[in-house]
């Protein structure tokens, strides 16, 4: 599906079906370097059983026409602006790393109209670690291996993917490649200086569930806790021997948490 937002066109992958705005609706945002490819599992579940769905590429990520959004706040903005043209009342908003500090932001500026969110592998701050954004502002391969190999648990380091054949570590690095220059270098960067999850946290008004895997080094369930704890009413769920890329470590288990919530 290709819609229009500030004059510039934006890609959304909608599961397989149709998009109708009658239908709740579930928005959801890739991390840092990626775009909508990653939830392939998750949209077509729920496309399929009453939902509509929104898989976007972020300004400048897969299809999406660019130029980057170089905050979190700015990107959250655009995010608003965004359900505006869809022209939707509610919405559930679901985001990975990166984006989940959008959908966390956003959802605190809604307000009512976001019924339910979700945040997959988030913490009250992701600092970002210097090597790893060296290497990104200066497009060196080894950022998208560092991201790869730090993202994925032990299972995802040694095979692991549910589908035969399919190598989990040498998707993801194909993955990042695929972003434009300076994009990886951008996203992380938005993730390191952040400081408002805390604030947000603490103003939202919907059910909000954490999705954290045990095995994660890039933001590990400790912190996603206590994040939940800053949350009125939030639940986490960690799944075990997973990494931050759980909705490719652990498909299933992603799903099954994904389904209490939304």
């Amino acid at each position: 599906m290709e819609l229009t937002v500030d004059d510039r066109a934006v890609h959304a992958a909608t599961g397989g079906q149709p998009f109708d705005p009658a239908r709740p609706t579930v928005i959801f945002l890739h991390g840092a370097g990626m775009n909508h490819i990653i939830w392939a599992l998750q949209t077509r579940y729920f496309a399929n059983r009453g939902r509509s769905v929104l898989a976007l590429d972020l300004p400048g990520h897969g299809r999406s026409e660019g130029p980057v959004l170089t905050s979190i706040p700015a990107m959250s903005e655009w995010l608003a602006r965004l359900v505006e043209v869809v022209g939707v009342d509610e919405v559930s908003l679901v985001g990975h790393s990166m984006g989940a500090f959008i959908a966390l932001e956003c959802a605190a500026w809604l307000g009512p109209r976001v019924k339910a969110l979700a945040l997959l592998g988030a913490a009250p701050e992701m600092p970002v670690n210097a090597d790893l954004l060296g290497a990104a502002l200066a497009d060196d391969h080894l950022a998208f291996e560092l991201v790869t190999s730090w993202g994925h648990g032990r299972t995802g380091h040694l095979g692991g993917n549910l589908a035969p054949g399919l190598w989990l570590m040498g998707g993801g690095e194909r993955l990042l490649e695929r972003a434009g220059p300076g994009v990886l270098y951008n996203d992380l960067n938005a993730c390191d200086t952040y400081k408002g999850a805390r604030d947000a946290a603490a103003s939202l008004q919907c059910p909000c569930l954490l999705i954290l895997g045990a095995q994660d080094r890039m933001t590990p369930a400790r912190q996603g806790r206590k994040l939940a704890e800053a949350i009125d009413g939030a639940t986490a769920t960690v799944i075990p021997g997973c990494g931050h890329m759980m909705m490719l470590e652990k498909p299933d288990d992603t799903l099954d948490a994904l389904r209490t919530v939304l």
